[in-house]
């Protein structure tokens, strides 16, 4: 069969953590048969090419190339571009992981729109990645209609006709950024660009020794000589005006502006720092020409000048300014309504924890200009929110705790300027967010695990995030879990910084099921039992009641439905089949969403007794004491039978 995917692996050194990259591309969706990976080690001197000469004789698509040291990631992946079969040739590092269907959503999406490059979404753990890019898909992306050019990493897949029609290949050689130097020129060569967006397709992860190529500490000199060859390409195959302006404004937002920010700026020693300044200098005065810098945020062009004009300890006195501002958000309301969990909370960038406060009219000036000082500097960040406040943005970003896989929420937003003591305004954002479990992952629902609720915030200057949270101490909401869309959803607070995540799937004890007591249900004469419960429902919903005979261990299995009672709980309506269930006592454990393929088993803190003419008394077991712990740890030994605890009880 022909292959459909080349999955090209450059290897140096990675010892113990390829292992999450091997065992995901063992886990491809895509048969076998249908998609090959070439491993290609550039001169690892560890255990690695051993291993994966064992891999490559266990699984016939599986091959490895061993190759002397060649300095950098580019070599080994051109050998493997060569020595490809595939349609298709999809680049991956050895420390990262693909989504299991990766391979095969990427290329059906690819053959689907004829594209020559796909873009799969990705996740950071631990490491940045492109946010905007991937809020939908982009079945025909272009760098004017979609930021592409902020996705530079080479973990693409490209069309192999492609490669060989434009010869386009990897800078060899001990470098930097032969990647965008790469994923440049593929973006403004491909006949179509497709961005998949609706399913996480690699994994960048920051290894814990922080040894990835990315995290190292780069030489300037050198650094910024291979950004000059990224420059080359767009100006190679752009004219001059707005669309090359923008383009290159990647680089001196991102490669220049970013890392002379803020706290990322003062966490490098001095005489780096000024290693760096000195290089990035000379970029802007040779490369950017007067239009690539007026397109960029207030804050990042009052940088840009700074840099530009040689003034170096105004943009350390800058950073130490904005190192401190960041956005706070703090939760209103957390309820479920119509089958969707509605979040309530408002937001504003605070300095230090205390709020941010502007110029109530905006004092709008002249910003074409260098600031005159860093006053001038902060007073024009000042101005750009106020003038912009209504065009401020709020997202609210449902990430799942374990591999960082990221959703955007709908969000309603209003905006209020609350005046302040000193005569000035604070800028506050109230957002409602809708979270359906059903549909929140891309169009999915969300997977079993714990997801964790960030809040991004656009105003002026700044695009910052922050979890959702702390909740106040006192009348903070109380979120109830929910039955929705096959799931089982429990907001909760977090113990250690009480900020609002999702439990899906996981949580037993913590659903609020341990306060029931036997005044919660009532037995119809049609021995049929009814209890309320502190668990939500969107409409009726079939659910398994099963009662196991603490004596015998038989179970009993019944169905029966949850129907909405109130905002916060529901129903449980069942029937009891009591001439089976005579002398003896029984334990009720209740299975939500059986129809999901995953159901969840939760114990009641019920027993119920049932006599020999079926009458049944609901109880609730009294914990054993000291005592009568030790006392049947006794019993047992001796071979004793245990004796029935004494608990309260009610007619039901």
């Amino acid at each position: 069969m022909p292959v459909k995917v080349s999955v090209i692996v450059p290897v140096y050194n990675p010892g113990p953590y390829i292992e999450d990259c091997v065992a995901s591309l063992l886990r491809q969706s895509l048969p076998p048969d249908e998609f090959e990976v070439v491993f290609v080690d550039d001169g690892s001197t560890d255990e690695t090419p051993a291993r994966l000469d064992e891999l490559a004789a266990e699984h016939a698509h599986v091959r490895v190339i061993h190759q002397p040291n060649s300095g950098w990631s580019g070599k080994p992946r051109n050998v493997g571009i060569a020595e490809s079969r595939g349609e298709f040739v999809m680049f991956v590092d050895n420390d990262d992981y693909l989504g299991d269907e990766a391979l095969e959503r990427m290329y059906e999406y690819g053959v689907a729109n004829k594209a020559d490059v796909i873009v799969g979404k990705m996740a950071g753990k631990g490491r940045p990645v492109p946010v905007e890019l991937f809020r939908r898909n982009h079945p025909h992306a272009t760098v004017e209609n979609a930021p592409l050019i902020d996705s530079l990493t080479p973990h693409k897949m490209l069309r192999r006709a492609f490669l060989e029609r434009t010869g386009l290949r990897f800078p060899e050689g001990r470098r930097r950024l032969e990647d965008h130097v790469f994923v440049t020129e593929a973006y403004l060569r491909a006949d179509n660009v497709s961005v998949l967006s609706d399913y996480v397709c690699y994994y960048h992860v920051k290894r814990d020794d922080a040894s990835n190529a990315g995290f190292q500490r780069f030489d300037p000199v050198g650094y910024y000589k291979n950004l000059r060859e990224a420059l080359d390409v767009v100006e190679r195959y752009t004219e001059p005006g707005p669309l090359r302006d923008r383009l290159l404004r990647r680089w001196l937002r991102v490669e220049i502006v970013d890392r002379m920010s803020g706290r990322r700026l003062l966490a490098l020693p001095d005489d780096y720092r000024r290693e760096l300044f000195r290089e990035m200098r000379g970029v802007i005065v040779e490369r950017f020409g007067p239009g690539v810098a007026p397109g960029l945020r207030p804050g990042q062009r009052v940088v840009a000048a700074f840099l530009r004009d040689d003034r170096y300890d105004d943009l350390v006195a800058f950073a130490e300014f904005e190192a401190g501002i960041g956005p706070k958000a703090a939760p209103t309301g957390v309820e479920w309504q119509g089958g969707t969990l509605r979040v309530g909370f408002t937001t504003e960038f605070k300095s230090k924890g205390k709020p941010l406060t502007f110029p109530a009219d905006g004092c709008a000036g002249p910003s074409d200009t260098p600031p005159a000082d860093l006053d001038e500097a902060i007073a024009r960040l000042g101005t750009a929110a106020v003038d912009g406040f209504e065009k401020a943005t709020v997202d609210l970003i449902v990430r799942d705790r374990a591999s960082a896989a990221s959703f955007f929420q709908p969000v309603e937003v209003t905006r209020e300027r609350v005046p302040a003591d000193d005569g000035r305004i604070r800028l506050v954002l109230h957002a409602t967010a809708t979270v359906d479990p059903g549909t929140a992952a891309g169009g999915a629902p969300l997977h079993g695990g714990l997801w964790d609720l960030y809040v991004r915030v656009g105003l002026g200057s700044w695009t910052k995030e922050c979890r959702l949270g702390p909740a106040p101490k006192q009348g903070r909401p109380r979120p109830v879990a929910g039955v929705v869309a096959g799931r089982v959803v429990l907001p909760y607070w977090t113990k250690q910084h009480d900020n609002l995540s999702l439990d899906v799937d996981k949580a037993s004890k913590s659903l609020g099921l341990g306060r029931l007591t036997p005044e919660d249900a009532t037995m119809s004469d049609t021995e049929r039992l009814n209890l309320a419960l502190p668990v939500y429902v969107p409409d009726r919903t079939d659910v398994l009641v099963r009662l196991t005979d603490t004596g015998s261990g038989r179970s009993l299995r019944q169905t029966g439905t949850l129907t909405p009672a109130h905002a916060a709980g529901s129903l449980l309506d069942a029937s009891l089949p009591l001439p089976d269930m005579k002398r003896a006592t029984w334990r009720l454990e209740l299975c939500l969403a059986p129809e999901s393929g995953t159901p969840r088993h939760l114990g009641l803190p019920l027993v119920a007794h049932v006599g020999r003419s079926g009458a049944v008394r609901l109880t609730r077991p009294v914990p054993p004491g000291l005592l009568q712990r030790l006392v049947r740890k006794a019993r047992r030994g001796l071979g004793v039978a245990p004796t029935t605890n004494r608990s309260t009880t009610r007619e039901a």
